[in-house]
């Protein structure tokens, strides 16, 4: 009767919720519920198989690995694996009715209720009918309802809506960022640009287009973005404000991305930059329009010949630099536009992972990072930082200058100009064959001269700050810069003084901020102002293992932080809490501690048992994060029943570098043996741990270790395994494309030092192989390709070891698209749950009680069938 009570209250409910929609309160019809009350992101319906839909809300955090699977924090390396749950399920009555129909739900009487009671009738018996359908926990208020589900699944996670990183315009009134969502009713992507008010936290829409992305103001109120348009592959720059005015600037026969822009003359001038891709002749390219050859043969003379999913050409990435102008009669146009790099042999942004972190447009120039081209790419990772002045940019051929960094040979990142234009900040490492050095700070303070000068330098060249600063941030004065840097298993802000002389006399502090990670800050209003109440804040982005996208402010000076929007209601949707969320601290194999996070149930009770999730990430120099992912979020395996455990063992990045450095030629040494210690310690010290159920995923450096894991002791201790994108053996590492990665890791080319590929080689211990492994890989994926996983696969399959192989032709070493999300969350949760003893969940259920409806069925028709012709054919 509770259950019948609650269908009737949700019915009357959402007859008033329709008719207030139709009144105008609501703008979308499929209740666009973004607005709903607290900035908090708010309840979407989306469309789903059978009437109803999952949804969640979602925000990106981590950066590309170099054997990555974990979408955890951290800088860029090679091999990366990085509550009773409750997910939002809305009724989309568009699936149900055609919209004819829908209409008299508008006109609240009689109609509507006789309506509502028959709709509540055969929902409430279809749960008897279908005891296998959880219930679900209705809620509901004025104008907001939804059906709560009783267990947040990879469903409500894959087409939960994602926000960007927000972008304050320069009062600090309001925020533009963008949100998209994937239906898996439709099988379609919806995305749109909302502007926030940050004094309430509430947002609308300000542009909707399946293309629209990178929002930038010009003013306080106006703002340009890039959208796709057509079937041919091009793009346009558009213009639009608040209010609803909308125009195209310019469209271009190709792709346009990473656009910014920067005032230089009040309200009238910005200069402006964006990436495009160009053929040898300096025209934008177009894959959609170009002509095909007759043969698909490649010649090559040199590296690389392939990059991460694609094979190299002739195109390369340029930056166009011109002036954005507003027009007399409204609107804007741009100006002077040239390729700042046609002529000179370089490109940029690199490839395949650089973007807006590799330059910057400034009121006196362009400064950019690209590889040094003197060097073979796929063998060095030496990138160098550029400076083109507005007069060398106007020459035909541009004079480049290079930025002078003595004694750092490695990648060059994130220039960032100072407000004033006359400064440039940036990073760089050390070693020009180590993706994952430390990152040193730097200072150009002189556009003349162009000297860099290091934050914390020491006389041994190790630096005096053991941290890896990664995103920079000038304060409005330019006196402070902050800048993000991981710290134990979250990434935060630090702030310092902006010349290395005063920065000197101190470390760098820590800036309190939200649970989780930072992936984004910017400054929340531009005014130097001492009266201005926003004057000095910062406007942060963060994510963490509960919450997919926060907004808040952010005060320095005092050291408080507020919220201004959670997407998820700090999880709250998700039925997700920092309840759930723990970690733990275990001796590692030698003289240091190594931290693990650890995530429970929502629904966890201390007194009972639950089978142990062990997650390895990838990198190796990476790390698991307290921060949202949607291909590696411990929340999904968690709300099956387990209690998962992300141990950070040698290599991580985070914990210092001696800690990260100390795989260098030791893969399956020192992090093997930290992970045994991690599964002894969960052993001995959570009584409530089932690791007599413990399964084991990992993901390129993660999927390594895992068939290390399978030929050595550990192995026997999980019931079953997943490789996802991982090593078979080490000895084929000169198969991927980036060869500065196997070089460092294994001290030398694999002709220098054979030995050391070999040593820790997983194919020199199959005949230890005997847990049952699921294998995951892609053939995309060239960092690790393809015949890793079938050689594996190959190897289980003929010592009959329980065994099976996920392949995604279309997906590469990351696993993106939606659909094939799906199937990867359910191949996988089948596995682990098959041999970790946790019942299928209720959908399993529902699907196969449904595959056994219509196959009785079938058999029915098919006697019937034969039934007659005997009696027709009379035999």
């Amino acid at each position: 009767m509770t259950l019948l009570s609650s269908v009737l209250r949700f019915s009357f409910h959402l007859s008033a919720r329709f008719f207030t929609s139709e009144m105008g309160e609501a703008q979308d019809p499929r209740w666009d519920g973004y607005n709903d009350g607290d900035g908090s992101g708010g309840e979407e319906a989306l469309a789903a198989a059978a009437g109803l839909s999952c949804f969640s809300m979602r925000g990106c955090s981590g950066e590309g690995k170099h054997l990555d699977g974990c979408g955890g924090a951290g800088a860029a390396p090679h091999l990366d694996g990085t509550n009773s749950t409750t997910a939002i399920v809305v009724f989309e009555l568009k699936q149900l009715f055609p919209r004819s129909r829908r209409r008299l739900l508008l006109f609240p009487g009689v109609e509507t209720t006789f309506f509502f009671v028959c709709f509540t009738t055969l929902f409430f018996l279809a749960f008897i009918i279908n005891p296998a359908i959880a219930s679900p926990v209705w809620r509901g208020s004025a104008g907001n309802m939804t059906i709560m589900a009783t267990k947040f699944t990879p469903e409500v996670m894959l087409s939960a809506p994602r926000r960007s990183a927000a972008v304050p315009n320069s009062n600090g009134t309001l925020a533009l960022y963008t949100v998209s969502s994937y239906s898996f009713g439709e099988h379609k992507r919806r995305s749109e640009v909302r502007v926030l008010t940050i004094a309430n936290g509430q947002s609308s829409v300000v542009v909707e287009g399946s293309g629209a992305s990178e929002p930038n103001w010009v003013g306080e109120e106006e703002f340009v973005w890039v959208e796709g348009v057509g079937e041919k592959g091009e793009t346009e720059i558009k213009w639009g404000d608040v209010r609803g005015n909308k125009g195209v600037v310019k469209r271009f026969e190709g792709g346009v991305g990473n656009v910014k822009v920067r005032e230089v003359e009040r309200g009238r001038r910005w200069v402006l930059g964006f990436t495009v891709v160009v053929t040898p002749g300096g025209e934008i390219y177009n894959p959609v329009t170009e002509e095909k050859g007759l043969s698909s043969g490649r010649v090559y003379d040199g590296l690389f010949v392939r990059h991460w999913d694609a094979w190299s050409s002739e195109n390369k990435n340029s930056i166009r630099y011109g002036f954005l102008r507003r027009k007399e009669e409204g609107g804007f146009e741009i100006e002077g536009l040239v390729d700042a790099l046609y002529g000179t042999g370089l490109s940029s942004p690199v490839p395949p992972f650089g973007g807006t972190g590799d330059f910057d447009v400034g009121p006196k120039g362009l400064v950019f990072v690209a590889k040094d081209p003197k060097l073979d790419p796929a063998m060095y990772t030496k990138t160098d930082l550029y400076y083109l002045s507005l007069k060398e940019l106007a020459q035909e051929k541009p004079k480049l200058r290079l930025i002078e960094t003595p004694g750092l040979e490695g990648y060059s990142q994130s220039p960032v100009f100072s407000n004033d234009g006359n400064k440039i900040a940036f990073t760089r490492m050390r070693s020009k064959q180590y993706e994952s050095d430390k990152t040193r700070l730097l200072l150009v303070k002189d556009l003349d001269e162009l000297k860099a000068e290091e934050f914390y330098a020491t006389e041994d060249g190790e630096g005096g700050w053991d941290a890896r600063p990664d995103a920079i941030l000038w304060s409005a004065d330019d006196k402070t810069l902050y800048v993000t840097a991981e710290h134990r298993a979250r990434n935060l802000i630090f702030q310092l003084p902006s010349t290395p002389c005063e920065a000197g006399k101190k470390l760098p502090s820590v800036i309190p901020t939200t649970d989780g990670s930072v992936s984004d800050v910017r400054l929340l209003s531009t005014t130097v102002s001492a009266h201005s109440p926003v004057a000095g804040r910062l406007f942060v982005t963060s994510t963490s293992l509960v919450d997919n996208s926060c907004y808040s402010i952010v005060n320095p000076s005092q050291s408080t932080f507020h919220i201004v929007s959670s997407n998820s209601k700090q999880g709250k949707s998700f039925g997700l809490s920092r309840l759930s969320v723990d970690d733990i601290t275990f001796k590692g194999a030698g003289d240091y501690d190594v931290h693990a996070l650890v995530m429970r149930p929502s629904n966890f009770d201390s007194k009972k048992k639950y089978p142990l999730c062990f997650l390895i990430h990838g990198g190796p120099q990476g790390a698991w994060a307290d921060s949202w992912s949607t291909r590696w979020n411990p929340a999904v395996f968690a709300e099956q029943g387990y209690v998962v455990v992300s141990p950070n063992p040698t290599g991580s990045t985070g914990y210092g570098m001696a800690l990260q450095n100390g795989i260098k030629g030791d893969w399956g040494g020192k992090p093997y043996n930290d992970l045994v210690n991690a599964f002894e310690y969960i052993q001995d010290n959570l009584d409530y741990v089932d690791t007599d159920r413990a399964v084991a995923l990992g993901a390129s450096y993660g999927g390594y270790m895992i068939n290390w894991i399978q030929g050595h002791p550990l192995g026997r201790k999980f019931k079953a395994l997943v490789c996802h994108d991982g090593v078979f053996s080490t000895s084929n590492q000169w198969s991927t494309e980036e060869l500065f990665f196997p070089i460092h890791d294994f001290e030398g080319t694999i002709y220098e030092n054979k030995e050391g590929y070999q040593k820790w080689d997983p194919a020199n211990h199959l005949n230890e192989w005997a847990t049952p492994e699921l294998i995951i890989h892609s053939e995309l994926d060239y960092r690790l390709p393809v015949t890793e996983g079938l050689a594996a696969f190959n190897v289980l399959q003929a010592k009959k070891v329980p065994s099976r192989l996920l392949v995604f032709p279309d997906e590469n070493h990351w696993v993106l698209k939606p659909e094939n999300s799906l199937v990867w969350h359910k191949t996988v949760l089948g596995w682990i749950n098959k041999y970790s003893g946790i019942e299928d969940d209720a959908g399993a259920q529902v699907q196969a009680h449904q595959a056994n409806v219509t196959k009785r069925e079938t058999e029915r028709l098919d006697k019937e069938t034969f039934a007659n012709l005997v009696s027709k054919l009379a035999l």
